[in-house]
């Protein structure tokens, strides 16, 4: 990746813009998301700008550029029209170690800002890293189709009663099973429609019965050429929620960026011992993970004793051609 994903903690965010035209107040409003704590650097400013630093009381040093104003900062941004001004604030902001953005030109950015879907507190962040801004849109307008205004309340509910089903439920895998069991049910509808008090009474109710351990499995997984674009649905949704991923030496690697970030993996060589391979999958399975197990091509299952006589969910997908 050219560049590393992150989100920064608005708490420390102490920002300079500088500039004060219509690019500025893009990036101010941006900002105002997140923090007040934003100091605007130009001798004019132009109406949005002047109704933004009123309305929030935001710090105006009404001049144009000068160095000598970024102490105890966290992030400048330059948004004037003059390239030798913004050249100067880069070199200024990046002797000084702080993250610095020019507009429009990436090569002078020490970070670049994704497009944003805003769900607070859920955010999607997305990026091609500059290289294709008309894609980014696309994605953005299919996300935005398929992610309802409400979603944010999911994420606020489950902060609220996080404690809770951790003193109930014990086991991260549980827990997890429990979460997207009770979030994708008629909880996750009822929040979703605004009925939270009917929402929260069914999770207590729930909470009150027997919670059983999650269940484990393996799915193997032929991956025929390789591609990713040839994955079912039925493949996504098992990626998404395996806790161990093995897969043979052959595999395209690419597949695995489709599991879940913090499965365990387990690089295989297929052709040395299938019996051991597939034990520590078994074992694992039935601790109660969710195992998937990548083949390459359309590799047969050797005969297997344990794996035959193992009582664990077994099930088999194949890519699409």
């Amino acid at each position: 990746m050219k560049y590393f994903p992150v989100f920064l903690d608005a708490r420390f965010i102490r920002a300079l813009v500088i500039g004060g035209g219509e690019v500025a107040a893009r990036k101010i409003e941006l900002l105002l998301k997140s923090t007040t704590n934003i100091t605007v650097m130009s001798s004019k400013l132009n109406p949005t700008v002047q109704r933004l630093i009123k309305e929030h009381d935001l710090t105006w040093l009404a001049h144009a550029y000068e160095p000598g104003h970024m102490n105890d900062l966290s992030m400048v941004i330059a948004a004037t029209d003059d390239p030798h001004v913004n050249a100067e604030v880069q070199e200024e902001a990046s002797s000084l170690g702080l993250l610095v953005n020019v507009v429009d030109q990436p090569d002078l950015c020490s970070y670049i800002t994704p497009a944003i879907i805003d769900r607070d507190p859920m955010i999607v962040a997305i990026s091609s890293s500059g290289s294709a801004p008309i894609l980014v849109r696309m994605l953005r307008e299919q996300i935005e189709r398929i992610m309802p205004a409400a979603y944010g309340k999911l994420a606020d509910f489950s902060f609220k009663f996080r404690d809770h089903v951790k003193a109930r439920v014990k086991g991260l895998s549980n827990r997890r099973q429990f979460w997207e069991n009770t979030l994708r049910g008629s909880i996750g509808e009822n929040i979703l429609s605004g009925r939270v008090t009917e929402a929260e009474q069914q999770l207590f109710t729930s909470l009150k019965s027997e919670i059983p351990p999650q269940q484990g499995s393996i799915t193997f997984v032929h991956t025929m050429t390789g591609n990713p674009d040839n994955m079912t649905l039925a493949i996504h949704k098992a990626c998404q929620f395996a806790d161990a991923v093995f897969y043979d030496e052959q595999v395209n690697l690419e597949l695995l960026e489709y599991v879940r970030r913090d499965a365990e993996k387990y690089p295989q060589s297929i052709a040395s011992s299938i019996s051991v391979n597939y034990q520590h999958a078994i074992e694992l399975a039935e601790r109660g993970n969710r195992v998937i197990y990548f083949l390459d091509g359309y590799e047969p299952l050797p005969a297997n004793k344990a794996l035959q006589e193992s009582t664990i969910l077994k099930q088999t997908f194949v890519c699409g051609s």
